[in-house]
């Protein structure tokens, strides 16, 4: 097939599902779905006809538009550095990758750069001639970084695709992970991106920039109510400026969100139900981080869900996935070294600690405590631990279904 004629939608093995149906057909499509999802089937029918396992990799936060000609919208603070390292740990374990990424956030390996503290060309200085040069101090680890680049280019190991709203990352998602059926289960998906919970349904959104004022007789501010069709105790209900002076409504934004709908288990049910499925829960309370997750396996039946806090997830996370009997949960902590010495393998091992079966107290794991950790940055990154720990529960699901087939 041409990569220039539309390529068909496959159909879900579950098409009834009337959310995932409303969704899809009250949305837009978005313009660049047909090129993305050519270049992915090509993608995945060559790595598949080489016998090599295809990872999706999502990455970056998704934005929510407030209006469809967009000037403003809501974000998070998400820079896709987890999918970005996470994707070259992934290539360097012999994964074809599809890096399905936040246009602007960090890229595998030139995520080395433009996210240092010291500006690109600071790494660089001019030789003789006009030439551009390596500082001789850069050299060695930028020699290394781009060899790794060259190779997963030259042999097509890596392709890219970016989203920038909520909208695009579902269509793309669902679109990619179709094509991803006839793989089973050496197909992997790891969902590392920071998808929004609420959103602006088409319907509700409106065309031009949000007016924040209303300068010009005949525009009226989006979202502004006319005082006198409600009591003072409705604006009240909804007043956030109580500690201010008073603020005309006229002069608020009120936005109105819905919650995006939750596919994550329609990844199980219909659009990749042979894969592998690995998801991420971020929390910020320690206290609900692990219960969050094993409630996130639960809701979704995905295969593994990788729990992680905010201010500790460079350092360690946390493993919550069935027993291999498929009888109960399994927690296992995975940590970085807190020392600064060269690390070996035994080093690395010690810090990689089992956790608990279901419901058993004895040897439970509590998460770090963000005072005790050093002041300086972990000497490794802790994707180069758990790319390793998932690809064997990976290894572990494929011998597990082969059989089963």
């Amino acid at each position: 097939m041409s990569s220039t004629q539309p390529p068909p939608e496959i159909p879900s093995a579950n098409p009834i599902d009337p959310v995932e149906h409303d969704y899809f057909t009250l949305n837009p499509a978005p313009a660049s779905l047909q090129k993305h999802t050519s270049l992915a089937r090509d993608f995945i029918t060559t790595h598949a006809s080489a016998g090599r396992r295809v990872v999706l990799v999502t990455s970056g936060g998704t934005t929510v538009p407030l209006e469809r000609q967009t000037v403003r919208f809501i974000d998070n603070f998400s820079a896709g550095t987890r999918g970005a390292t996470s994707a070259e740990y992934f290539l360097e374990a012999g994964y074809a990758v599809i890096f399905l990424y936040r246009e602007f956030s960090l890229l595998p390996y030139s995520r080395h750069y433009s996210h240092a503290t010291n500006c690109f060309l600071d790494f660089l200085h001019e030789g003789p001639n006009g030439s551009v040069l390596a500082r001789e101090e850069y050299t060695e680890k930028m020699l290394a970084v781009l060899r790794k680049y060259q190779a997963a280019k030259r042999d097509n190991l890596l392709l890219t695709i970016p989203f920038v709203t909520i909208n695009d990352y579902l269509f793309i998602l669902r679109s990619i992970a179709q094509l991803m059926r006839p793989l089973g289960p050496s197909g992997l998906l790891y969902l590392a991106a920071a998808v929004s919970d609420f959103f602006v349904p088409n319907e509700r959104m409106v065309e031009h920039k949000i007016q924040s004022t209303d300068a010009s007789p005949n525009i009226r501010p989006q979202g502004a109510e006319d005082r006198q069709d409600q009591g003072q105790q409705d604006d009240e209900a909804f007043d956030n400026f109580d500690s201010s002076p008073l603020i005309p409504r006229s002069k608020r934004l009120v936005i109105d969100l819905d919650p995006v709908p939750k596919f994550l288990k329609n990844l199980v049910d219909g659009w990749a139900p042979e894969g592998m499925i690995v998801s991420f829960k971020l929390e910020t309370d320690p206290e609900i981080l692990v219960s969050k997750a094993r409630y996130s396996l639960e809701r979704y039946q995905h295969h593994l869900v990788i729990g992680n806090l905010l201010v500790t997830r460079k350092w360690e996370v946390v493993f919550v996935a069935r027993s291999e009997e498929g009888e109960g949960i399994r927690e296992e902590w995975i940590r970085v070294p807190r020392r600064r010495k060269t690390l070996s393998k035994i080093d690395i091992e010690v810090d990689r600690e089992g956790g608990r079966e279901d419901g058993g107290e004895k040897g439970k794991e509590r998460p770090l405590d963000p005072k005790d950790l050093p002041d300086y940055e972990p000497e490794i990154e802790i994707e180069s631990l758990i790319i390793p720990a998932v690809k064997k529960l990976h290894d572990t699901y494929i011998q597990r279904n082969t059989r089963e087939s």
